[in-house]
């Protein structure tokens, strides 16, 4: 029942849309470089340091980071838009939870860590290839 209340609900919605107005201003507030829509994003360039986590923060459907935008990461933080609009606000205390160590946190694994520049990415022979 709580589940069903919290998750994937019109509570756990207002909690996504919540937290992305709190992400446009704080990204209006501080970005000093370029805002752009990409994929479903809002992506703040040109935030201080301080303003942000590690390489860069979503909050809502919003991109704080300084320069950190390969498709890549892009792709990363598509899912934690996802996580997002799935948990709401509930989503920072999980994220919490889960722990600081990126390799260990569900959220963080869940969205790629190579994506993410957490793990170094594995060389793969392009398809229909095969190593010699």
């Amino acid at each position: 029942m709580i589940r069903r209340v919290l998750l994937d609900s019109p509570v756990s919605r207002a909690g996504f849309w919540y937290a992305h107005l709190v992400g446009l201003a704080w990204g209006f507030l501080w970005s000093t470089g370029r805002v752009e829509k990409e994929g479903g994003l809002i992506v703040f360039r040109g935030m201080p340091k301080w303003t942000f986590g590690r390489g860069g923060s979503c909050v809502g459907a919003c991109y704080l980071t300084n320069e950190n935008v390969s498709e890549p990461v892009l792709r990363h933080e598509r899912v934690h838009v996802a996580q997002w609009r799935r948990y709401g606000m509930l989503f920072p205390f999980l994220y919490l939870l889960s722990g600081r160590d990126p390799l260990r946190n569900r959220f963080e694994i869940e969205a790629g860590l190579e994506d993410g520049g957490y793990v170094k990415r594995r060389w793969r022979p392009a398809s229909g290839r095969t190593a010699s």
